[in-house]
């Protein structure tokens, strides 16, 4: 098993829930947050040391859900301050970027890193559209034809042309290219449709929110059905599954820390981003049948509170002490088939202290438990 450490970089000192999004940023202080940067920083370094094979980073706009625009800026960091693991980064929304100028940051970051990138194209969250005024009907298509132009970046050593249905560039010969040929690829697979094409693109297929561990496996399954008709067979770790994850001394003090991040987390910080989704459901700008089920259990997950225990039968959260999250991971393995298990610990306010002492159990505790799974 293999096993990332994720940051979303969340502001924790929201004073209440925001009534609209965007969220007004008066209440977002920047020397408060120059120290939570460096804070976050040094936990994404520390995972090396913890074990973790990754650490991951991401990308979102106009909301305290997550302070991080722009995570190659993360990842250029992390290539200087770390040396063996791997950088993540799940990632930059290729429908919505110049997909050039991604080939090109994500390649300085390979190289820098001597190899570690694992690339993620990823197509982003409906509130992402209505920060940068893009159609979310048109997100689909344009993930696909960005990512079949930056795979052509990256391996195509002469100048080449490109006019495609939403990309036109008359000369192309990015510099540098990357070290890896190509950099493993990592795409979001929470719906059928994208499963699909995460098989179809030979990418790492990854589920961050688990609502309904029946759902994972059925996705799991048409990922994998899909690959054997493209003729390749997915490895394990090819499988990632995500969750958020707090980890103390024991299940009572994990329960209780992880109950107030939680409700702040989905209480505060994701109210507007679940008002624009309602928005862009409601707008009919995604096929209900294919992509609306997956935005739906998120807002169900908001609009019906779950107890702690609730959210670890349904899959969504790794709580408790080291012998219960060992518990809880090795369920993951059997019911999910999944080889890749990526750790969201910096949640909500959680205190930094508090995520590091739960990475430092994962450490010594959890991971020599569940590592040969």
């Amino acid at each position: 098993m293999k096993f990332g450490f994720f940051n979303l970089m969340p502001w924790p000192h929201y004073p209440e829930p925001p009534r609209v999004y965007p969220t007004p940023n008066k209440d977002y202080d920047p020397v408060v947050g120059q120290q939570l940067y460096h804070d976050y920083i040094d936990l994404l370094v520390h995972a090396e040391a913890c074990g973790f094979d990754w650490v991951a980073c991401n990308e979102h706009h106009f909301s305290p859900y997550g302070t991080m625009a722009n995570c190659n800026l993360i990842g250029s960091i992390l290539a200087r301050e770390t040396k063996t693991i791997g950088l993540a980064m799940v990632g930059n929304l290729l429908p919505l970027s110049n997909p050039i100028r991604v080939a090109e940051e994500y390649a300085m970051i390979d190289v820098m890193s001597g190899g570690r990138l694992i690339a993620g194209f990823m197509r982003g969250v409906p509130h992402e559209y209505i920060a940068y005024n893009s159609p979310p009907g048109e997100s689909r298509s344009r993930q696909k034809e960005a990512a079949e132009l930056i795979m052509k970046c990256w391996s195509e050593p002469e100048p080449f042309g490109w006019e495609g249905e939403h990309f036109q560039f008359r000369s192309i010969s990015i510099w540098p290219r990357p070290i890896q040929q190509p950099p493993r690829v990592l795409m979001s697979a929470s719906n059928e449709e994208s499963a699909v094409f995460a098989a179809q693109s030979r990418a790492i297929m990854a589920m961050g929110l688990i609502s309904d561990m029946k759902l994972a496996r059925a996705n799991v399954d048409i990922y994998r059905q899909t690959a054997n008709e493209a003729g390749w067979d997915p490895a394990d770790d090819q499988v990632l599954m995500g969750a958020s994850t707090c980890i103390c001394e024991t299940d009572e003090e994990a329960h209780e820390v992880f109950a107030r991040a939680l409700d702040y987390f989905h209480g505060t910080l994701m109210k507007p981003t679940y008002d624009a989704l309602k928005l862009v459901l409601q707008a009919g700008y995604f096929n209900k049948q294919k992509a609306g089920a997956s935005y739906d259990s998120r807002l169900d997950k908001v609009a019906a509170k779950k107890t702690i225990q609730e959210m670890i039968d349904a899959g969504s959260i790794f709580c408790g002490s080291p012998k219960s999250v060992v518990e809880q991971i090795k369920r993951f393995k059997s019911e999910l088939g999944c080889g890749g298990v990526n750790m969201s610990m910096q949640i909500g306010n959680l205190p930094v202290a508090t995520v590091r002492k739960g990475m430092d159990l994962f450490r010594d505790q959890v991971l020599p438990q569940v590592r040969d799974l």
